[in-house]
């Protein structure tokens, strides 16, 4: 035994001084009593003793008198409470663990506030609670050092009531009227704050706060206009345990509902070191290249020292850089500096504009700038560059804030445009109409916080305000139950509160630092939801709702106040509005009204071929059931017309899948015989039949009709897609005889395809079967062709040895293969016999030596040519297959499904041959070769290959190549950094979208993205609510089909590059391109490379 511990052990009447000075000497080290005064601690070394408790062991309960004071020397202990005092409901609150002390409560003699168990072997220091009472009650001298002793805990995580706590420390707490809060109101930095070496509230205090329930006591008035604000922050040492601190700052809501921090100010007290960096960075530059620019300056008779003219920022900004493409741009990159305190209005009024006002940099506005020397200039003009980008990257986002930092009667209307454009992809707000959406933009506010463990609400608080959440998370905290859930970027809460106007059910507090949100107060909530609902039609039928329509303002008066209407439709049975579009749409053209072009993108999902064709004919046939004759032949000849109207827009909308349709054959035959018997009734109807005949009179044909059904049947050919993906030969040689003259078709169901499916022993059988074959009829046929029996499923295996079963139900599985995928059946009990086969690991040689002499500009012209070609293959309703499900419609997405293969494919030839060029120098010109290449698909508004350039190169298995990169030129370095600038990925990729929204077709866009947006809708969106369809969502998932028609709006037209001699050998080689898709393997090989330094 120790023998600090056998002193301990005596009595305290039979301790000598020899062991008072052993205790202290091992009690001073202990965490709980470093801050102690000795005086305070030798008293402690005379009352303390020692005791040692196994895991598992009951302290004191829950409602017991307290009888001891107890410090943790080694080991944890959980603390539990119960709500009905019935252990069986007790919840951890929190574990505490060396350093922390509990048990005050033998002061007042009140029941203990909650359970204590150890969690392991413990060692405790305790003093009796006559003993205690004794060293608190021995003057005033030992109450002041006890304040530290009863005070010192470390607070739990989880605490629920911190309004209940200010106002224990606010009113009652003696270390407050000692440290008090600081009345300068100039600074809330300079406030007085707990923390764990002021001495944060006790372990006891905080469980009898959390055991009552929550109220709102005010700040003292003393701070009006100001609050105190909570932070709870992890203790470096205690895992599981936090600390308090309370300090002023400003208020969030203002009485006019407004943030009352200005706009102008900065969003973090000190600058980050990275923009710190960049605004020494480009003081410095601008020092060395127009010093003129920073210098003092009069205004209305006042000097302003040492600033810049905004005007002046932005156009010096525009000349360091090709990138900075225009001076919006460049305001947001200036913007970026000013948010964090690098710059600063001179009298901290404006946020950056491009206007003559003056700004400073912060050491010229703090009077520490200072000249710099020739070492530290050729030191910022090296980074410049970089410097450059990494503002481009942000300043979107700056842009963004800057919009949501004025207040909205400021706000403009093509402010009001980009935040909208902002809202339509937060997940929160997906499921919200338009109209709402535009509301909002003109509403919501911007609110920041810079620490972590900052209390946004309380639990019990009442409900001002709806939150999103647009950077960083919070925890989300019940009473009793601690963290329930923790919530991210695009996540909201409170907003339950607000609707119900209940109690805030949680408290809201932040999980990191500088976490940024979207704030909607409760009086714009309630009035935007009036707005709704008063423009909220609702047509009902046997009681029930069958149309909700929308009330949108289209044009406003010189009051502001709306003069005409248009009314959207929200939801609907099929029926019903495929009604309300014959009567109000399909003969009134407007441009702004995309209701037909969306029912008819998206008819499929809610309203299918086989529903719609019997009810256009009963439209078709339709008859009065009164009035006069003339009134009753009107409304018959009206009914038909509308129908033939709407089925010619079909017809060009859905494009080949409406000829090659049965069920829309069959119908169009029916149609096409009732309007030529009703042309013999109405004459009128002869200028609909020349229409028809235009779409369906084959060249050909003098009288007859060329139906969808006739096309249907002469139209047979062969796919053989999984030959057409073959690779380059193994020994490098490069055929094009088989690629002249030849143009991509369109893949359909009907096609046959040509494939292999193989067995575990890696023996094969070839199918020849239509394309929009299911899995489970392929299994057959390969079953009964390999004689292998019964019961046997569909797999991929994967050049990983990754095995996915496929499902029964799926079509054009041959296009769904990884690049190097490929078709396996077994039974499911075998399915780990299955292996890749050799030939999937890959190419292992690289074909450098055949691409280095092929032109940059060309093989991007021609991998571009492939790419539109495999876009304009694409059908729209391929978007929502592929998004809604194949299975669920029974329709191949082959084209899609290719054009997203394709991406995949350039992505991994770029590492592929990066990572199989052995030599370094030649690694260095395949490096910049990928780079001109990706320069020049950004030219041909290629989208689709340039990201997949850019993101192969980004792949670890090249980033890692440093002396590859280390030699590669500058100029090459500073594209690179260009085009990871628009790679950005921040707030949905705003950067991309910004730069393709102000492109004119034809473009390839970024498939995956628009995928992403699709599938973001789909699953953000429920399809039926209330038995109506939700067409509020079909609206958006037309609207992303519409970017497609838009990019493939015109002919691809691009000046090919001047002619070289190898072009057919660079056209093969572009659409058959070998690759390794096993990351793996590519990390590997790249590692053989360069090895990793030590």
């Amino acid at each position: 035994m120790a023998e600090w511990i056998t002193c301990l052990d005596k009595r305290p009447a039979d301790r000598t001084g020899e062991d008072l000075d052993i205790i202290y000497s091992r009690l001073k080290d202990v965490k709980t009593f470093e801050r102690f005064h000795p005086l305070l601690l030798q008293q402690i070394c005379y009352y303390g003793y020692y005791e040692d408790l196994d895991k598992g062991i009951t302290l004191f309960r829950q409602g017991d008198i307290g009888t001891n004071w107890y410090a943790v020397l080694t080991g944890t202990v959980d603390v539990n409470v119960s709500e009905t005092g019935d252990p069986k409901d007790a919840v951890t609150i929190c574990t505490l663990g060396v350093g922390t002390a509990f048990g005050e409560s033998v002061l007042t003699d009140t029941p203990r506030h909650a359970t204590v168990i150890t969690t392991e072997y413990c060692e405790f220091l305790r003093i009796e609670q006559k003993d205690f009472k004794s060293l608190w009650e021995v003057g005033e001298r030992n109450k002041k050092f006890m304040d530290g002793m009863i005070n010192s805990s470390t607070v739990p995580a989880h605490i629920s009531n911190i309004p209940s706590l200010q106002e224990q420390e606010s009113t009652e707490s003696p270390l407050l009227n000692r440290r008090g809060i600081s009345e300068d109101h100039g600074s809330s930095t300079r406030s007085g704050r707990y923390s764990r070496d002021s001495q944060s509230p006790s372990m006891e205090l905080l469980s009898k706060q959390m055991s009552q329930p929550a109220k709102h006591i005010p700040p003292p008035s003393v701070h009006r206009g100001r609050r105190l604000t909570t932070t709870i922050t992890p203790t470096p040492n205690n895992q599981g345990s936090y600390r308090v601190d309370i300090y002023l700052s400003p208020k969030p809501h203002s009485d006019d509902g407004l943030d009352s921090q200005h706009p102008a100010l900065p969003l973090t007290d000190t600058p980050s070191e990275r923009l710190a960096r960049a605004g020494y960075v480009i003081r410095t530059v601008i020092l060395t290249r127009s010093p003129h620019m920073i210098r003092d300056r009069k205004y209305h008779l006042r000097t302003y020292r040492r600033c810049l003219v905004g005007t002046e920022m932005v156009d010096w900004l525009m000349q360091q850089s090709s990138f900075v493409h225009s001076r919006n741009q460049a305001v947001g990159m200036w913007q970026a500096l000013l948010e964090e305190g690098v710059i600063t209005h001179v009298c901290h009024e404006h946020q950056f504009k491009d206007k003559y006002l003056f700004y400073r940099f912060r050491e010229d506005d703090l009077g520490i700038g200072t000249v710099p020397n020739n070492n530290e200039k050729k030191e910022c003009e090296d980074e410049l560059q970089d410097t450059l980008v990494t503002l481009a990257q942000i300043s979107p986002d700056a842009m963004m804030r800057m919009i949501l930092r004025k207040p909205p009667p400021e706000r403009t209307v093509d402010d009001l445009e980009i935040i909208y454009e902002e809202l339509l992809h937060i997940k929160a707000l997906s499921h919200l109409s338009t109209m709402v959406k535009r509301e909002l933009a003109s509403v919501l506010k911007f609110e920041s916080h810079q620490k972590a463990g900052t209390v946004l609400f309380n639990q019990g608080d009442e409900g001002k305000s709806w939150y999103i959440i647009l950077r960083g998370s919070v925890n989300v905290v019940i009473y009793g139950k601690g963290v329930v859930c923790t919530l991210h970027e695009g996540d909201d809460f409170g907003k339950l509160a607000l609707v119900n106007d209940a109690p805030r059910a949680a408290s809201i507090v932040l999980r990191e630092d500088n976490c940024h949100f979207l704030r909607v107060d409760k009086d714009d909530f309630n009035r935007i939801l009036r707005d709704v609902e008063a423009n909220t039609v609702r047509l009902k039928e046997h009681g029930q709702d069958v149309l909700v329509l929308e009330k949108i303002p289209t044009n406003r008066g010189n009051d502001g106040m709306p003069t005409h209407y248009k009314y959207s439709v929200m939801a609907g049975t099929p029926e019903k509005m495929l009604e309300h579009l014959l009567e109000a749409h399909v003969d009134k053209y407007n441009e702004s009204d995309t209701f037909v072009e969306d029912f008819l993108l998206t008819h499929v999902v809610f309203m299918p071929s086989n529903h719609l064709s019997p009810a256009l004919m009963s439209h078709y046939h339709a008859k009065a059931s009164q009035g006069t004759e003339q009134e009753m032949a009107d409304y018959a000849l009206n009914n038909k017309r509308r129908v033939i109207h709407l089925v010619l827009q079909w017809s060009t909308i859905a494009g080949d899948e409406f000829k090659e349709d049965p069920t829309i054959a069959e119908f169009s035959e029916t149609l096409c015989r009732a309007l030529l018997e009703d042309c013999k009734i109405y004459d009128s109807l002869k200028d609909e039949l020349s229409a028809f005949e235009k779409v369906f009179i084959s060249p050909g044909d003098d009288n007859e009709l060329e139906t969808p059904k006739r096309t249907l049947q002469r139209k047979k050919s062969i796919t053989g897609l999984t030959d057409m993906m073959r690779r380059l030969p193994k020994e490098g040689s490069i055929s094009t005889d088989s690629f002249k003259g030849t143009k991509r078709k369109a893949i359909k169901p009907t096609d046959e395809n040509i494939f292999k499916v193989y067995c575990a022993d890696h023996t094969y059988t070839t199918l020849r079967l239509p394309m929009d074959t299911k899995a489970g009829v392929i299994a057959q046929h390969a079953a009964d062709k390999l004689c292998i029996g019964n019961d046997l499923v569909l797999c991929e295996v994967k050049s990983t040895g990754e095995r996915v079963v496929i499902k029964e139900s799926e079509v054009g599985v041959t296009s769904t293969l990884s690049l190097n995928g490929r078709l396996f059946i077994a039974s499911r009990e075998h399915l780990d016999a299955l292996t890749p086969l050799p030939e999937q690991e890959g190419p292992s040689m690289g074909t450098s030596m055949v691409f280095e002499l092929m032109s940059t500009k060309e093989v991007a012209y021609q991998m571009t040519h492939y790419d539109w070609e495999l876009l304009y293959c694409v059908h729209e309703y391929e978007l929502i297959y592929h998004t809604f499900g194949r299975h669920k419609f029974g329709k191949i997405t082959c084209n899609l499904e290719m054009l997203l293969r394709r991406f995949n494919e350039v992505q991994f030839w770029v590492v592929t041959e990066m990572c199989l060029t052995n030599n370094l120098g030649k690694r260095v010109q395949l490096l910049r070769k990928f780079i001109k290449i990706a320069a020049y698909c950004k030219e041909y508004k290629n989208m689709n290959s340039f990201f997949a350039i850019v993101m192969g190169l980004s792949n670890i298995a090249v980033s890692r190549l440093s002396q590859t990169w280390e030699k590669l030129p500058n100029k090459f370095k500073r594209m690179f950094a260009e085009f990871e600038t628009t790679l950005d990925p921040s707030r949905n990729h705003r950067v991309y979208r910004l730069a393709v929204a102000k492109m004119q077709p034809p473009i390839i866009p970024f498939m995956p993205l628009l995928m992403k947006d699709m599938t973001f809708t789909h699953e953000g969106n429920k399809t039926y609510f209330d038995g109506l369809v939700n067409f509020e969502k079909m609206h958006m998932i037309a609207s992303t089909i519409r970017t497609i028609k838009y990019c493939r709006s015109e002919a691809f037209r691009v000046e090919p590059p001047p002619a070289v001699k190898n072009v057919q050998e660079v056209r093969a080689y572009v659409r058959n391109l070998s690759v390794i898709d096993n990351q793996r393997t590519l990390t590997q090989l790249s590692h053989k490379l360069e090895p990793r330094r030590s």
